[in-house]
């Protein structure tokens, strides 16, 4: 059961929490969560998930991805990171860079939180380069999640109806 651990630039924890490993395509790596995931914001219980979902986590890629089973209103989310490294077979990490990309089960595609991107650049001295990347890496991610080019497209419900 690997661990997903989010942290942020100064490399205090941020979300955490087990999950399944379900396999490996051309996309990543992914991994499943059944509703009722306890999930951690930091060492804070969030929650138990409201509904089931699989994370994908590219092998080169300042990106990953989650996708919720409905009827949660989030179809898409995928958070701008560092490129995801798997610490060993339990736990795979990464750096949530702050900007985010969603696609609502509307249909609606959104940009979010290029306030906090532009405060923790400031905060945490992000370098040239990271920056570049996570920008660089919203602008692929909002075109590739509004054409649904896959994995966003319905390449991921495969993945998914393994924790369904």
């Amino acid at each position: 059961m690997p661990k997903v651990v989010y942290r942020k630039f100064d490399g205090s924890l941020h979300w955490n929490y087990e999950t399944r490993l379900l396999g490996e395509d051309d996309h990543g790596i992914w991994v499943g969560a059944d509703s009722g995931t306890i999930v951690h914001r930091g060492p804070q219980r969030t929650g138990p998930v409201e509904a089931p979902h699989v994370l994908l986590f590219p092998r080169q890629a300042w990106w990953t991805a989650c996708f919720n089973a409905a009827p949660h209103r989030t179809e898409i989310y995928c958070d701008i990171t560092t490129v995801p490294h798997w610490v060993d077979e339990t736990e795979v990490t990464m750096i949530d860079l702050d900007l985010d990309v969603r696609r609502r089960r509307t249909g609606a595609i959104e940009l979010l939180d290029e306030d906090e991107f532009a405060a923790h650049q400031v905060k945490y001295s992000y370098p040239a380069d990271v920056i570049a990347e996570a920008q660089a890496s919203a602008d692929w991610l909002f075109g590739a999640v509004t054409q649904r080019t896959e994995p966003f497209g319905q390449k991921y419900l495969e993945w998914l109806g393994l924790v369904q």
